[in-house]
């Protein structure tokens, strides 16, 4: 599974990790992905996606329904 957020879509992150003498070498940073169950009344059932944190409070702010209308709008399948 990749760390991919379904509304956000916020992905890893490519750097490099830099050591005290000042070598480089490649690393990543993964967003804070989590899995969440929503219930989508428009539907009847439950949806389960897999978010980044802030996606979590994104649609505590607007809503499921609008959430879900995002996710399909990008292309996504639910």
């Amino acid at each position: 599974m990749s760390a991919h957020c379904q509304l956000t879509g916020a992905a890893p992150v490519f750097g490099n990790r830099v050591s005290h003498s000042h070598r480089r070498t490649r690393r990543r940073w993964n967003p804070n992905i989590q899995h969440r169950r929503y219930w989508l009344p428009s539907e009847n059932r439950y949806v389960r996606l897999t978010l980044s944190a802030r996606a979590i409070r994104t649609i505590d702010k607007i809503g499921i329904e609008t959430a879900v209308a995002r996710i399909r709008a990008r292309g996504e399948k639910i």
